[in-house]
């Protein structure tokens, strides 16, 4: 099989991730997007990407604040939560400005932020970063923590919401309540996390090691990635990047060996063979076809027992180390999994 040709760092299960994100990128260039010159909200909410994050948030936190939201297209809350901050921030003209961020697409910056569940809201102000508050809070709590986030600009010397045209979030003098009681997080850590804040965000999307890996593969070179990527887990046996990108990267290796039309064949005739089913499991994934692949290995675990389940089973669980973390999809399977075990 040959390596699908928008084959990425992070895989093909985040290609339909990262093209939508292309596509919509491209659209905000053209004017017609969420971030286009013309779009109803002028501009102030725009996709960001690990490639553009350090222009379009950290420089650009330096003249106005900016909100990030964190979402994937399969999280429900993140629906609930983004219209919301959409909403606001076009309220708000360019007091503050929303960069959103496609978890799925962008896991170097999704690594590099700590994310461990979605929706998940932060700032970053003048290069610092705000802590804000994860999952879908009401439109109230969210205005709430907007005022907190505009007293920390004010502090910092940006203009004020009111300056700046917005309605609904502007910033309490310092020394008084703003809007509400203290929102999520900022009411309690000040502006930022520390100094250093701005250094180890942009640092972990410059990590030279995942560089290496994503030039590897740009040339082909899956044993070179591998090897990369096996280095950066020798020193940080935890590192999420690493350990999800050597996953990917075995998965195609494995794949590029098959002879796809042959293991196809063998897993058609032969449904109890489990060697066959793995084969055709792995060319499902490598192309897309998430459910598929992991519905026919839990086939497998259902129709076979002994040894064969058994391979089938730590087949599975190999796989899934290729998702990002709480992936839905892998949920589901391991609690299928569970059920079929015990």
């Amino acid at each position: 099989m040959q390596q699908p040709r928008d084959f990425s760092l992070y895989g093909a299960v985040d290609l339909g991730a990262r093209k939508a994100a292309s596509e919509r990128a491209q659209q905000a260039s053209q004017g017609g997007g969420p971030g286009g010159p013309g779009s109803p909200n002028g501009g102030h909410v725009f996709d960001v990407t690990d490639a553009t994050f350090e222009a379009d948030v950290i420089e650009r936190s330096r003249t106005v604040p900016v909100v990030m939201d964190l979402w994937a297209e399969w999280c429900g809350p993140c629906k609930q939560l983004s219209p919301i901050l959409e909403k606001l921030a076009t309220e708000a003209n360019g007091a503050w400005v929303l960069a959103k961020v496609d978890v799925d697409a962008n896991p170097q910056l999704s690594a590099a932020l700590q994310v461990q569940s979605i929706p998940m809201v932060v700032a970053v102000v003048g290069g610092q970063l705000v802590p804000g508050f994860l999952g879908a809070l009401p439109e109230a709590q969210v205005r709430q923590w907007l005022g907190q986030l505009m007293q920390v600009a004010q502090q910092l010397g940006m203009p004020s919401a009111a300056d700046a045209g917005g309605t609904d979030q502007r910033a309490a003098p310092p020394g008084e309540a703003g809007p509400g009681e203290a929102g999520p997080g900022v009411g309690e850590a000040g502006p930022g996390v520390g100094p250093q804040a701005q250094d180890e965000m942009a640092g972990g999307l410059r990590d030279p090691g995942l560089n290496e890996a994503q030039q590897a593969m740009e040339r082909g070179d899956l044993d070179g990635a591998a090897a990369a990527f096996e280095r950066m887990l020798e020193s940080d046996p935890g590192h999420p990047v690493a350990a999800q990108g050597l996953a990917q990267v075995n998965l195609f290796r494995r794949v590029n060996s098959y002879d796809e039309a042959a293991a196809r064949r063998a897993a058609a005739s032969g449904p109890d063979d489990v060697d066959a089913q793995l084969k055709v499991a792995d060319l499902d994934l490598a192309n897309g076809r998430i459910d598929e692949a992991l519905d026919r290995l839990l086939g497998v675990v259902r129709r076979t027992s002994g040894e064969d389940r058994d391979k089938a089973r730590l087949h599975l669980i190999g796989l899934f180390d290729i998702f990002p973390p709480r992936d839905p999809r892998v949920t589901k399977a391991r609690a299928t999994l569970s059920t079929l075990l015990f």
